[in-house]
């Protein structure tokens, strides 16, 4: 992914209900001539962010097709179709000690966790997060992961109670790094680049694991790491631990990504010999995908302006990072071209990024009469003072935003599922099958998950949507590094 898929956390806005907002100086411009109004603004924003069902149907079924064209060659598709080497799912039976590391953006989390098997399952789980010195962003590779490890070290020395290496045993972690990497094996990975603010030379074109390893030996840490893995395959293999229904995992949070369980056979661009269960968990890095997504005048702008332009289209429209912005950017050119809050345009409506989506998701949870919530939103965030007429024209900006991002994404789900399908002919829609979820938007935002339900319902019917289960997976993604290096730290693993 382009960003980190980190949640964002719902702000909490504890002013009571009769608070007042007090008028303040703000910096203000004045807004251009009255040209047109708020209403003409909105309508059109709902006309071009419109996703009725055809609309739908087109974006899952060109998702399929990306895929496949993605799974036929490198870079055959917009979808890079990354192979995670992950060819054996935890299944339960997996007992000892493992830990996970996960590093993708200014801090690590180190976790460990005691498997049981079938009986016991997870008997304890601890975990701890370490920031990252803003320096070592900017340091060497070397420096960087000898803190990493000496973290690590450190957590692994405080070891004791129900947690208890097997003798003989070397200590064995997986490693979540959501750093854009081309893997070649479970347990290695070149990295491509460096993003998310990080500066760290020397690491660029080699194998991360080997970085990490090396670091380890230099602590004194008997420890290797058994499976490299991002977030979306983590949260794949901890959902499926315990359920073997799921086949499908979804980060939407700042950022977003899906991967899912894919048949060997079903990706000619693989070489080399192929896995012993004939399966492989797939990253399809979707943000990337661009094909028919319905965009406004205010996405173009934003898209334009971007760090990375004309790139991770589908990931602007429906992640975290990006809906404030949008809304942001619609209701400036309201208040700019019809007066929304008045004769001037406060500066803090003018800041890129200024209304975040956690802002948008608190609007939208207000019910009361004269949306008080959402004028003192609008005014703590981005320095406006507005009527009621006005915070309802907001919030149906925000409505509008959510419900084409979750509109779409769930039809980029179910052109995952379309795509799974095909191959298996009724294993997919013809019995129980689930998508599990993570990250902070899915999680945080009501609106944005029913809109997502919604259009899977849609698109599949009332009788096979029955059989989709789109289930919540808290912070899967730790325990789910952890058990890959379980399942991966044996052998006779099956899918």
């Amino acid at each position: 992914m382009s960003v980190t898929a980190s949640p964002p956390a719902v702000r909490s806005f504890c002013i009571t209900r009769s608070a007042k907002i007090v008028s303040r100086p703000r910096v203000v411009m004045a807004v251009r001539s009255n040209t047109i109004s708020a209403a003409s603004i909105l309508t059109k924003l709902q006309k071009d962010c419109a996703t009725p069902l055809p609309v739908l149907r087109h974006v899952s079924d060109a998702m399929a097709d990306d895929m496949r064209a993605g799974l036929a060659t490198e870079d055959g598709s917009d979808l890079k179709m990354i192979l995670s080497y992950v060819d054996a799912l935890p299944t339960g039976n997996e007992k000892g000690l493992f830990y996970a590391l996960d590093l993708g953006g200014t801090n690590f989390r180190v976790l460990r966790v005691q498997l049981g098997g079938k009986e016991e399952r997870v008997i304890s789980t601890e975990f701890e997060q370490v920031s990252i010195p803003p320096e070592l962003m900017f340091g060497t590779s070397e420096e960087l992961f000898d803190f990493i490890a000496s973290g690590l070290a450190k957590f692994a020395q405080k070891e004791g109670g129900k947690f208890h290496l097997q003798q003989g045993r070397t200590r064995e972690t997986g490693f979540t790094f959501s750093f854009p990497v081309k893997q070649t094996s479970i347990d290695s990975g070149i990295l491509i680049k460096w993003t998310k603010g990080f500066a760290v030379s020397g690491t660029a074109g080699k194998d991360v694991v080997a970085c990490l390893n090396e670091a380890m030996k230099r602590q004194e840490l008997d420890m290797r790491v058994s499976a490299l893995v991002n977030d979306a395959v983590g949260t794949l293999a901890g959902a499926r631990y315990w359920d073997d229904d799921v086949m499908v995992a979804v980060i939407l949070g700042t950022g977003t990504n899906a991967c899912y369980v894919e048949r060997i056979d079903a990706i000619p661009k693989l070489q080399g010999p192929s896995s012993k269960s004939g399966r492989t968990i797939v990253n399809t890095e979707w943000g990337a995908f661009s094909n028919g997504l319905p965009l406004t005048e205010f996405d173009r702008e934003m898209d334009a302006e971007s760090i990375n332009p004309h790139e991770q289209i589908f990931e602007k429209t429906i992640s975290g990072m990006y809906l404030g912005e949008i809304v942001r950017r619609v209701l400036l050119r309201m208040a700019e071209g019809a007066e929304l809050f008045g004769h001037s345009v406060p500066e803090e409506l003018l800041m890129p990024f200024a209304l975040r989506t956690p802002d948008i998701c608190a609007m939208q949870q207000d019910t009361s009469k004269d949306l008080e919530e959402v004028g003192l939103i609008l005014y703590d965030v981005v320095g406006v003072n507005s009527c009621t007429n006005a915070r309802k024209v907001v919030i149906d900006v925000c409505d509008t935003i959510a419900k084409r991002g979750g509109r779409l994404a769930g039809a980029g789900i179910v052109g995952i599922l379309q795509k799974m399908e095909h191959n298996s002919k009724g294993l997919i829609f013809g019995k129980r099958t689930v998508v599990a979820m993570d990250g902070g938007l899915y999680e945080h935002y009501p609106q944005y998950r029913r809109y997502l339900q919604e259009a899977v319902t849609e698109l599949l019917g009332p009788e096979i949507s029955r059989n989709i289960v789109i289930e919540h997976s808290k912070d899967g993604s730790g325990i789910g590094a952890a058990l890959l290096a379980a399942t991966n730290s044996k052998y006779g693993h099956d899918f």
